[in-house]
């Protein structure tokens, strides 16, 4: 029996991997999941449709704008700064009701709730949330999601394929211990990590995509992969579509030019909880506005006016929207009022200049709320409290097609930070815990 938070916090470090889970990288150990009130737990569960609708909606809109039935803009945005062959493929016939098959948002827990800031198609944390999972449940936590809930999700992607190649290229090579851990945990004869080297899948294979879509060119194979996706040869997931890498989108959600697509793709209350959820976004395009015009919700009338507010008026991130090496692991985000006013205006003439290869989103920032949780200290032999900001990760798993495709909550990744952080994502001072009932 594990009684005390020694023995329950040297269980876990003990159980860790041999070869770890994260290349290089630790975090802080809590003797305790991270509690989640009933009530959250059910809208956790009820997101991931919400979630899945929201990208087919988004699939929807392109190829309409595509086809002139709705603002060209839209598909003009969407394919700036790509590659002429990821947008023919994103626009193949074969691969249009195609999406990604995990979804997961990041979550802050703020005091008016919950606020994303990102919907992210080709997610790190899978192995490790699955580690979690089954180890705290060994502990007697009721873990979301089960001991092997996200185990059990990861496989059902992938159907029936006889093997499933899970291509980790060098770019994204902190993640591989976690997918190996999965790859073994689930069926080693099945399942098998391969890095950018490998060449070819045989049909009906399926190849999970654990690479961005800007570092294609450095994974050897991926146009083959891509290729033999598009022919219906394996099942490639997520799919070669850059749209559902961009962030972007939720700056397409809030745009008013738009409010009436989403109403009909979405539903009214689908809609309506984005909003609730997704804090105002804005593209930050330098097109020149009518000498009447204004960005709205800002009231400029100039993207450079952006660089004149004070600091408290600064409560707004930039950051890159996709299809960028910046684009992921808290790069290319600035807070406005973490910085200089010199810093800020840097940040908005980057932001400014990058819009034809690498547009930028506005963003409010919403302060996640102070909590407090602990970590044991393992050379001091002791508990440690530390008031921190809480983001959670839930990962959703996409089965079946058409219509007929569900979404299961395979497991919520917690990642508590120190209070003083401002940005919250994986780090050495950072709580790693499983989201328990």
């Amino acid at each position: 029996m594990q009684n005390t938070a020694a023995d329950r916090a040297r269980f876990i470090r003990n159980n860790l991997p041999a070869a770890g889970l994260f290349a290089g990288h630790d975090w802080r150990i809590s003797p305790t999941p991270f509690h989640l009130g009933a009530e959250l737990v059910k809208d956790l569960e009820k997101l991931g449709r919400i979630f899945l609708q929201f990208n087919k909606a988004v699939n929807r809109l392109y190829r309409l704008s595509i086809d002139g039935k709705q603002p060209p803009w839209v598909a003009a945005w969407l394919d700036q700064g790509k590659p002429d062959e990821l947008i023919a493929l994103q626009r193949s016939a074969t691969l249009k009701n195609e999406w990604p098959r995990v979804i997961r948002p990041d979550l802050l827990l703020t005091d008016g709730g919950l606020s994303i800031t990102e919907l992210d198609s080709v997610p790190g944390g899978i192995g490790l949330t699955a580690w979690l999972n089954q180890t705290y449940s060994q502990l007697g936590s009721e873990v979301i999601g089960g001991a092997d809930g996200m185990l059990r999700g990861f496989a059902s992607i992938f159907g029936a394929a006889p093997h499933v190649h899970i291509v980790v290229s060098e770019e994204s090579a902190t993640y591989r211990p976690e997918m190996d851990w999965v790859a073994r945990q689930l069926d080693g004869s099945r399942f098998k990590t391969q890095d950018a080297s490998f060449k070819q899948p045989a049909d009906g294979d399926a190849v999970y995509r654990f690479f961005e879509l800007f570092d294609a060119p450095n994974v050897p194979a991926a146009s083959t992969f891509f290729e033999y996706a598009r022919e219906k040869r394996i099942r490639l997931t997520p799919p070669p579509k850059p749209i559902f890498e961009e962030k972007m989108l939720f700056a397409l959600l809030w745009n008013r030019n738009l409010h009436s697509f989403w109403r009909q793709e979405l539903g009214e209350s689908f809609f309506n909880r984005l909003l609730e959820l997704v804090p105002y976004s804005w593209l930050v395009d330098p097109t020149p506005l009518p000498p009447q015009g204004a960005i709205p919700e800002l009231n400029l009338t100039d993207w450079n006016q952006l660089k004149g507010l004070s600091q408290k008026e600064r409560e707004l991130i930039l950051k890159v929207s996709g299809f960028s090496p910046k684009a992921w692991g808290a790069r290319g985000v600035y807070l406005g009022n973490d910085l200089s006013h010199a810093e800020w205006s840097e940040a908005v003439d980057t932001a400014l200049t990058s819009f034809p290869t690498s547009p930028y989103i506005l963003q409010r920032y919403e302060k996640p709320s102070l909590v407090n949780f602990q970590w044991f200290d393992f050379e001091q032999n002791q508990l440690v409290p530390m008031p921190g900001r809480v983001r959670l990760c839930p990962y959703y798993f996409v089965s079946g097609e058409g219509d007929a495709a569900r979404t299961e909550l395979g497991g919520v990744l917690a990642t508590i930070c120190p209070a003083d952080k401002k940005i919250i994502h994986g780090m050495p001072e950072a709580v790693f815990a499983p989201g328990a009932v």
